[in-house]
């Protein structure tokens, strides 16, 4: 089984769901900011891919300037404590799968992540081949 936590919003998040589909992966997707986060969720998502909330936290398009979480000093504490009180702030999409769990970013990332390939070609939205017709990846 793969769960995406996903931002229907983002354009990585949408190639990433799209990667996993043409995979023939049926995945779970939890859209986080509708449901939140929850302090053991986050803390065992990132265990599980090697992140601290810092290396996680979504800097550009997100109140994380105006929280003064980019100031130095501020602690993975209070990270993890402002991405609970707002979901925007977790960068995005986490993926778990039996592989593993990774953010993926950029959204080839997922395909370590993928029991099969999918067929090429395949494109991302902004049109950047990442599997060609032979099926191999490119890059």
């Amino acid at each position: 089984m793969i769960v995406i936590h996903h931002n229907p919003d983002c354009g990585t998040s949408r190639n990433v769901l799209a990667i996993i589909k043409a995979s023939g992966a049926e995945p779970v997707v939890i859209d986080y900011l509708k449901e939140g986060w929850t302090r053991p969720q986050l803390l065992g998502l990132f265990a599980a891919a090697g992140l601290t909330p810092r290396a996680a936290l979504r800097e550009s398009k997100s109140p994380a300037k105006e929280l003064g979480l980019l100031e130095p000093g501020i602690s993975d504490e209070a990270i993890l404590a402002a991405m609970l009180e707002h979901p925007i702030l977790v960068n995005r999409p986490l993926v778990c799968s039996p592989k593993g769990v990774r953010l993926c970013r950029p959204s080839e990332a997922v395909l370590d992540l993928l029991e099969s390939l999918p067929p090429g070609p395949l494109y991302k939205e902004d049109g950047e081949m990442i599997i060609d017709e032979k099926g191999q990846r490119i890059g």
